[in-house]
Parts: structure tokens; C-alpha cells; sequence
């Protein structure tokens, strides 16, 4: 029933435009679609609205060699260093598709939740989370791991997967994050500016499903897992929407 559209390793930059040209596109879609993607070395998006500037260590950036793309979304900075990135696009013909952002948001998520809860298989406990979590401070606010809000995944009060989506009136964008294993403290130290609480805030709201050390080829092995997982259970959540 979905499209499945794996555009392979491309630069930040490319996998942020394709998401907005199937975005503009959407209209025209008959079917949903599941755009998988991987990144040519570490990158980093942010939000529409967001001046990476104000909130990275640019020198840092610099250094670590981080890609940095402008995502056609909002929310905030996602490093995409050891996650599992993925983006739906619905148009607005289909019945999953809701005027409310919210239960677009609450609709993409019921999938994640379903795949990452068949992948880690020992934990009954994840759900989604039905309110905002406190910031440590004003800049955690741009940061999409460092601060769980409604409908993020969660597992132990810490934050699995996150998202971010735009609606328009072909239908939404929603461009998501599953956290494999969590960067090194040295490395995020370098791109994080001084003066924040980011990094605590990450290592108290994240949870990594691989822990905090995985090879190349566990995490390669996970990213293809949860591709698989995650295509057949938006299928099986569209079923059930085209059935009502």
C-alpha cells in the first residue's frame, strides 16, 4: 500500500531537498510514502525557523567536519550521528490524513512505536509520551533529543524517537529520528556551545536502543531492521484506517 523510496546516501543537504520536492509533490500522490535515506558522513539538520549559529559551536562544527542542512520542517537540531533516519509524506486525499497535527504526529508514531517495540522486543513498557518535558535551560528547547514533548517515544522517562513535520494543503511532511547509540561525550563537547546544558539534557532524556557503543556493522544491521519494521507496520496502521 505505501510507496517505499530509498534515495540511499546522499549529503544533508540532498535528502532535505528531496523531502520537500515530495512534500510539493503530494498532491499529486495517490499512495503514502516512506522515504529512506542515509547521510554522507556526520551531518546535522535544523529546523525552518532555527540560526544554528546561536545554539552550535560553529568552530566545533568546523572541526568534527558536521553537514549542516536546513530541514524543511520545524523542531529543532538533530545530529544525525548514529541515528536512524526516515520521512513520511501523506497526502491530504488519504484517510490518515488529519487537519490536526497532532493526531498526524499521533498517527506516524503508533508505527514507530510498534517497530521499535518488535526490535528491542524485552521492554512492554515504551508508549508515547502525552505531555511536554521540562527544559533545563532556554536552548535545550532547539534541540530534538535534548527535550521529550507530545507524542515523542519514550522509554523510562527518556526519549527514543522525535520528529518534526510540516502540513500544507497537498498534506504533511513528517521527518523523523530513531536514536541507535548516542555520540561521544567529546564530540558533542565540541559542537555544543559552553554556556548550555544541552549535553546533560541529552544524556538524561536520551535512550539510545543500542546502547552507548555499537560497531559500524551492528548499527548498519539495526538501521536495515527497523527500515523493514517500520514499512510494514505504516501498512498495517493504513489498513486499518482504510477499513473504517
Amino acid at each position: 500500500m505505501w510507496e517505499i523510496l530509498d534515495t540511499g546516501v546522499r549529503s544533508a543537504a540532498e535528502n532535505m531537498q528531496i523531502d520537500a520536492e515530495l512534500l510539493e509533490g503530494a498532491w499529486e500522490k495517490s499512495r503514502p510514502v516512506l522515504h529512506l535515506y542515509d547521510w554522507e558522513g556526520d551531518c546535522a539538520t535544523y529546523g525552518y525557523f532555527v540560526d544554528p549559529g546561536k545554539y552550535l559551536n560553529l568552530d566545533g562544527v568546523k572541526k568534527r567536519n558536521l553537514n549542516l542542512a536546513r530541514r524543511p520542517t520545524g523542531g529543532g537540531i538533530v545530529f544525525h550521528v548514529w541515528d536512524m533516519a526516515f520521512s513520511v509524506v501523506v497526502p491530504s486525499s488519504r484517510p490518515e490524513f488529519s487537519l490536526n497535527t497532532l493526531d498526524n504526529y499521533a498517527f506516524v508514531n503508533r508505527a514507530v512505536l510498534g517497530a521499535v517495540k518488535e526490535f528491542i522486543r524485552e521492554h512492554s513498557d515504551l508508549s508515547l509520551t502525552t505531555d511536554d518535558f521540562a527544559s533545563l535551560d532556554f536552548q535545550c528547547q532547539h534541540f530534538c533529543m535534548a527535550k521529550p514533548t507530545k507524542y515523542d517515544l519514550i522509554l523510562e522517562g527518556k526519549k527514543i524517537a522525535g520528529a518534526a513535520q510540516r502540513k500544507t494543503k497537498g498534506g504533511f511532511l513528517h521527518q523523523g529520528t530513531i536514536s541507535l547509540v548516542m555520540p561521544p561525550e567529546d564530540y558533542l563537547r565540541d559542537i555544543l556551545r559552553d554556556d548550555s546544558q544541552v549535553l546533560e539534557a541529552m544524556k538524561l532524556y536520551t535512550f539510545p536502543i543500542l546502547g552507548t557503543q555499537a560497531s559500524a556493522h551492528e548499527i548498519l544491521e539495526a538501521k536495515s531492521f527497523l527500515k523493514t519494521l517500520l514499512a510494514t507496520h505504516l501498512n498495517q496502521l493504513s489498513l486499518e484506517y482504510t477499513s473504517l
